[in-house]
């Protein structure tokens, strides 16, 4: 539970960047490696901060956070997979409980306070001495840190699962190396995720040396790593600059890639509203044999946002009929059925998905919202509720329910399933406040 209510915090910040498609593709990334560690039994949670400082860092309940400026530095998927990998180990070899057992009870007065340190300083170091001395631990700065030990045993366990997920083992000790000779220019400005993470020549040595004896294996990025990075690209500056910067790419070919660069360009137009612009890359992306859900996407909220209501919803069954299993089309699918007035459509799409992942907080969002349209007010509320749980509001969970209690609209087997759902909800805040 101190996960979630870490991530209430995160989920409420502005720097939280509310993105389906590009936190899916890092969810992917993550667990391809969680799948290989011999750890695999956590749930794991990864999303994305708006912030051009190149930093990842681990929270408690299996939270990792990766900066758009990690997933822009990283000169290919191999490298991003590394850093990720080193995450995903610093939780799985419990190493956050293991620095709150260092310290004695009297100079930590909750894990929860030692929890809010640790955010700050992973996510943005000038904050990190104000939480210390709000939460008054006198030795949490040199613990806020990972030590070397903990350092080298992610880097080993990180390597491992790169090499056996298929990527490039050589991806960790490269990003590794431009840190530290970036950090030659920064004096102590160092890079964000040097301070949390302390970098000596002795790991980058046995990094260097583990990527040596490895045989070389060409690895060819995906898709959609091409396709993020073009996406978080054509979201820089205004509008207009952009689609300045995008059409230019694609124009002059200084591109790795020409579907990403395509996708890229089609973006910064839909956000310029430039419909014709966008629409003209979409019809050659759709065309291309390079795909993605992310393209589809993309091709049905250009549709929709030029005022194309059945094109979009087309567009959406096209690219769900490919990829089922999508759940960023699965939300875009459900909004554009709402948007047709369509709720109880939209309502069997979401809890066909609902069944299978009860703990996705969008899909209670999408569900409040079909309810509501249907003038069913329990269940709009108990769906609110939900949502609020699972993103560790429990005080505003138990009080959206009550909302629908009150109302009055439900069966009695609705009443009562929200009934018991509201007592399950206090007790574990009962619980948590009796800590």
């Amino acid at each position: 539970m101190l996960g979630q209510t870490i991530m209430r915090d995160i989920y409420a910040h502005p720097q939280y960047l509310d993105d389906p498609e590009i936190e899916s593709y890092l969810n992917q990334l993550g667990y391809l490696l969680v799948s290989v560690s011999p750890s695999n039994q956590r749930e794991f949670n990864f999303f994305v901060i708006q912030d051009d400082s190149i930093n990842a860092f681990a929270l408690p309940g299996g939270n990792i956070g990766v900066h758009t400026g990690l997933l822009l530095a990283a000169q290919n998927e191999s490298e991003l997979a590394g850093v990720v990998a080193h995450e995903i180990a610093h939780v799985t070899q419990d190493h956050l409980a293991r620095m709150v057992a260092a310290q004695s009870q009297s100079q930590i007065p909750t894990l929860a306070a030692l929890a809010i340190a640790l955010l700050a300083a992973r996510s943005n170091a000038n904050l990190a001495s104000a939480a210390i001395a709000s939460t008054q631990a006198l030795s949490i700065q040199n613990q806020l840190n990972y030590s070397r030990d903990y350092e080298r045993e992610a880097d080993r366990m990180g390597y491992d699962m790169l090499t056996k997920a298929g990527f490039d083992p050589r991806g960790m000790s490269g990003f590794f190396n431009r840190l530290i000779r970036a950090n030659r220019f920064y004096e102590t400005n160092a890079p964000a995720y040097l301070r949390t993470h302390p970098l000596t020549t002795d790991r980058v040595s046995d990094m260097d040396a583990r990527s040596e004896s490895a045989p070389y294996v060409q690895i060819q990025d995906s898709l959609d790593f091409q396709l993020v990075r073009a996406r978080l690209r054509a979201q820089e500056g205004n509008a207009a600059e952009a689609v300045k910067t995008t059409r230019a790419a694609l124009e002059e070919k200084r591109y790795s890639n020409e579907t990403a660069a395509r996708y890229g360009y089609a973006t910064a137009s839909l956000r310029a509203r430039d419909y014709r612009a966008a629409e003209a890359q979409i019809e050659a992306l759709l065309s291309s044999s390079g795909n993605s859900p992310m393209i589809h996407q993309l091709a049905a909220r250009a549709a929709l946002e030029a005022g194309k209501p059945t094109l979009a919803l087309q567009r959406f069954q096209a690219g769900l009929a490919r990829y089922p299993g999508s759940r960023p089309l699965i939300y875009g699918y459900s909004e554009a059925l709402l948007s047709a007035g369509r709720a109880k459509e939209s309502l069997a799409v979401l809890e066909k998905q609902r069944n299978q992942t009860p703990q996705d907080r969008r899909l209670w969002i999408l569900s409040a919202k079909a309810h509501a349209q249907l003038g069913q007010r329990l269940q709009s509320h108990r769906a609110q509720a939900e949502a609020a749980a699972l993103s560790g509001n429990l005080t505003a969970a138990i009080e959206l329910i009550s909302l629908g209690i009150k109302a009055g609209d439900g069966s009695f087997h609705e009443l009562s399933a929200a009934e018991a759902r509201r007592r399950a909800w206090q007790e574990m805040q009962k619980a948590l406040r009796n800590r």
